[in-house]
């Protein structure tokens, strides 16, 4: 199996291989004909026990404003009127046309399997498979787009030769399924899911299409029927649909697709979501088919067994698997712990998402040059850019949203699949200390968990927890972890928001035994910094004294000699009080 990574990225040398025997012998379960359920079990044709480890392909389909820091203007079609008035609607037509032959191609798949994921989930928005009911010819009749069939089916195809699986998901069902625009591009001004038949006949329809199209396909790896509704139908003022304790409607919708796909296809899991996106199951039991699987979205909580119960209760009391149909957009620490509940107690799982603008997801879209000026005009607080400049613009999106131009972070990868199934920490970086000057950049610590490869004290977001005010990594920067890091004026990382009693750990390698002059680069705070370094042994600890007097550039700190002996030599550097910001150490040797 070929190993699909972006040459340029400098950062994958050390660890790599390690990293990727781990994920191919421990996880990359192969698919192995139609997955099926038996009991509280996903099952292959093996009659083996299946564990999901899915990716979700956001942003390809169906674009949310938030991904590409366009969150005040949410829906898509918000977005393409936005590129429609700077570039014309033709212009943004072929835009549009070319995302979607760009953002998703064999090789990110390919990728995705050597990392060991074992399937995809897909978010369809409908608007590419049939026309909306308002725009049909004929009333009551459903036109077909052959684009994206096509586009499923060549998505398949890459799955079938990367030996994955293939989730749909309806992620925007015709009308809208929720309060929630933007994840459904939903018109609010036009009738949602719930209050048109036509839409609900609509998706009934297409679902049948899809069943019939793909029936016989064992590397569909099911069918995600609705994605997040989020919606009051006893109370419209419960616009979350989290209180909502009949959810009659989305049990009668689901009943009528669940028989739509058995009159097409006896094969294919169906995976049910609540409502509150996701996570409401009132009136949704007792179940009517015996190949159903729940699924639940988890973001925001902690990773610990009570936010998970009820589900376990659902699973034991009505004999039904379980899956974490949708999670992530968190810190690394986060991922593991979330990934690690979910796996101790059999549960698959699917991440959201493969990539955006931001660093918690595998790969990063590069912000465009001039990005902001079209942000700014979305936003009327700016000109409109001229056209050329604008097309400029949306060129370079284009040219940055292809895998061989993507950011690949694989300390996601480490945490999601290594750090699940080892407590250890392995270099970022080489870290090689030479026989003359090496800079190690504090950022560059270890590649491992919060108490292992570093200590700080904010790890997370918990921000549907109430009470819990963190954040993870402040500067949102360069790496996922809790360790805070922002760009310096050069776009070289500096860790910030040091704070006492943190600490980063760096694995180097020593070529040569000998005497080194040891120095810090930093940028003073209000107060004193203390720092505490431990080389190889507890019994070679350096304590550092740095400069209070605050600053807005960088200096060096004064020299300590030391004795590193050849070879692996782990160093620590312990906060022992904080304020300061910290570019790295330098290690000269003499």
């Amino acid at each position: 199996m070929k190993l699909f990574f972006k040459p340029a990225v400098k950062l994958m040398s050390i660890g790599l291989v390690t990293l990727m025997l781990n994920c191919l012998s421990c996880h990359l379960l192969k698919a192995q004909g139609f997955l099926r359920v038996n009991g509280q079990h996903l099952q292959n044709d093996n009659n083996k026990n299946f564990i999901i480890r899915a990716m979700g392909l956001g942003g390809w389909m169906l674009q949310e404003g938030y991904m590409f820091r366009l969150g005040f203007l949410g829906q898509q079609h918000k977005i393409k009127e936005k590129i429609s008035a700077m570039v014309g609607k033709e212009a943004a037509d072929h835009f549009y046309n070319q995302w979607l032959n760009l953002h998703t191609q064999k090789a990110d798949i390919d990728s995705m399997a050597a990392w060991g994921f074992n399937a995809i989930r897909l978010p369809m928005h409908y608007g590419l498979l049939t026309l909306p009911v308002a725009e049909e010819p004929v009333p009551g009749k459903n036109t077909w787009l052959p684009k994206g069939f096509a586009l499923i089916d060549s998505l398949l195809d890459w799955c079938k030769q990367a030996h994955i699986y293939l989730i749909l998901d309806l992620h925007a069902a015709p009308g809208g399924q929720g309060s929630d625009l933007p994840i459904s591009d939903r018109y609010p001004d036009q009738p949602s899911l719930w209050q048109s038949k036509a839409n609900q006949d609509k998706t009934v329809a297409l679902w049948a299409k899809l069943a019939k199209r793909y029936k016989n396909e064992p590397y569909i790896g099911g069918y995600d029927i609705l994605n997040e509704t989020n919606w009051g139908f006893d109370d419209s003022t419960d616009i979350r649909g989290t209180k909502e304790q009949t959810n009659k409607p989305l049990r009668d919708l689901f009943i009528r697709i669940t028989e739509a796909i058995r009159k097409q296809d006896q094969n294919h899991i169906i995976y049910l979501e609540g409502n509150g996106f996701a996570n409401n199951y009132n009136g949704l039991f007792p179940l009517w088919d015996d190949n159903t699987v729940l699924s639940f979205h988890k973001y925001g909580n902690f990773t610990t067994q009570a936010t998970i119960r009820k589900f376990l209760d659902y699973r034991k009391k009505y004999n039904v698997p379980l899956w974490l149909g949708e999670s992530g957009e968190n810190s690394n620490n986060w991922f593991t712990g979330t990934i690690k509940l979910m796996e101790n107690n059999n549960i698959g799982w699917a991440w959201w998402q493969l990539k955006k603008m931001g660093i918690n997801n595998p790969l990063e879209i590069k912000i465009p040059a001039h990005y902001q000026s079209f942000i700014d005009f979305c936003e009327n607080k700016g000109p409109k850019p001229d056209k050329v400049s604008a097309q400029n613009i949306l060129n370079e999106l284009l040219r940055n949203i292809q895998l061989k131009n993507n950011i690949y972070h694989r300390d996601v990868i480490d945490a999601m699949f290594r750090q699940v199934q080892q407590n250890t920490s392995i270099p970022f970086k080489p870290n090689r200390i030479t026989s003359g000057d090496t800079f190690i950049q504090a950022a560059d610590y270890d590649l491992g968990a919060n108490g292992t490869a570093y200590n700080d004290l904010d790890t997370a977001r918990y921000q549907y927890t109430p009470g819990v005010k963190t954040e993870g990594n402040r500067g949102h920067k360069y790496r996922n972890d809790g360790v805070d890091i922002r760009y310096d004026s050069r776009s070289r990382p500096v860790v910030f928001h040091i704070e006492a009693g943190e600490w980063l750990k760096f694995t180097t390698e020593v070529l040569k035994t000998g005497k080194y002059q040891l120095t810090f680069d930093y940028q003073p705070g209000n107060l004193p910094g203390k720092i505490r370094l431990q080389a190889g042994t507890e019994a070679t600890t350096r304590s550092f004294i740095l400069d209070g007097t605050p600053s807005n550039s960088f200096k060096e700190s004064a020299p300590q000699i030391m004795t590193l002996s050849k070879g692996a030599v782990p160093i620590k550097i312990i906060f022992e009080t904080g304020g300061f910001q910290l570019r790295g150490f330098n290690l000269k040797a003499l």
